[in-house]
């Protein structure tokens, strides 16, 4: 049943859908991927949507879609994913859910349950585009609908504010990696310079990393040990569990408290790896 005004609209009983921020590991320059200085330097890139209906028609979004009776939330989440990019990451966290009134924009009322996705490296390696899907670098992002662009600062938050488990870095780059390859990564997400001698005391103090007995070669080094992330406690490689909701959002505050929220989790934890000429 359609409702014939904006105040009908207004009043009627919110749809609810799920949508997903992927993140994936990619080169920094896009164009140029086979020099030793850029396999060196990554950022995070993401998959968006276009829109081929209003509102934002022809705008970019995440990926998503509404909810069935016959799927859990997480079943909605990944076939969204799957249908976007036929990607299958091991990682999915529900995020937070966005529904203030004013996101619809006129529209009918929505409710976004976002999760988050981390996708390793080997898998996203040729960024595919597909039928009204293009991979972006997250410092270059198009002009989004609704409220996605909130969506995506919060995601990226969430990330670096968790960037002291070594788990999450390392689900961007599989089982198996270097040393050089996890700073590239820390980096990647902190979005600035992390000393690297600094980086591999602290990552072999920590425990959390097991030589395997391999090598790897790295450009023109000489080969490099290879590590796996051998996890404290217990970790599910499938659905992680619900973050803690942030008040600041849910009393409909501007959306720079979210990342106000986090920063100073985040600078926390990169405050031991970042030199102090660059906090």
């Amino acid at each position: 049943m359609g409702f014939g005004n904006v105040s009908e609209r207004r009043n009627a009983p919110p749809q609810v859908g799920v949508s997903v921020v992927i993140l994936a590991l990619g080169p920094r320059d896009a164009d140029n991927t086979d020099g030793e200085s850029n396999a060196a330097r990554s950022q995070l890139w993401m998959p968006l949507v276009k829109r081929v209906r209003q509102p934002f028609m022809g705008s970019w979004a995440l990926p998503g879609g509404h909810l069935r009776a016959d799927r859990s939330l997480e079943q909605s989440a990944f076939e969204a994913l799957e249908s976007t990019t036929a990607l299958h990451p091991r990682y999915l966290e529900q995020l937070y859910t966005f529904g203030d009134p004013d996101r619809s924009h006129g529209g009918l009322p929505m409710v976004s349950i976002v999760y988050w996705a981390l996708v390793e490296q080997s898998e996203a390696v040729a960024f595919e585009d597909g039928h009204n899907v293009r991979w972006f670098p997250e410092d270059d992002l198009p002009q989004l609908a609704f409220d996605h662009q909130t969506i995506i600062e919060y995601a990226l938050e969430r990330l670096r504010s968790k960037i002291e488990y070594s788990d999450v870095a390392t689900r961007l780059l599989g089982p198996t990696f270097t040393l050089r390859q996890l700073h590239d990564v820390y980096e990647a997400i902190a979005g600035q310079s992390i000393d690297l001698a600094n980086f591999r005391r602290k990552m072999l103090a920590s425990g959390d990393l097991e030589d395997t007995g391999s090598k790897r070669r790295e450009g023109r080094q000489r080969p490099a040990t290879v590590y796996r992330y051998v996890p404290k406690g217990p970790v599910n490689d499938t659905v992680q569990g619900t973050f803690g909701v942030p008040s600041a959002y849910s009393a409909g505050r501007p959306a720079i408290n979210i990342k106000q929220q986090h920063a100073a989790a985040r600078d926390d934890a990169l405050a031991p790896l970042i030199p102090s000429a660059q906090r």
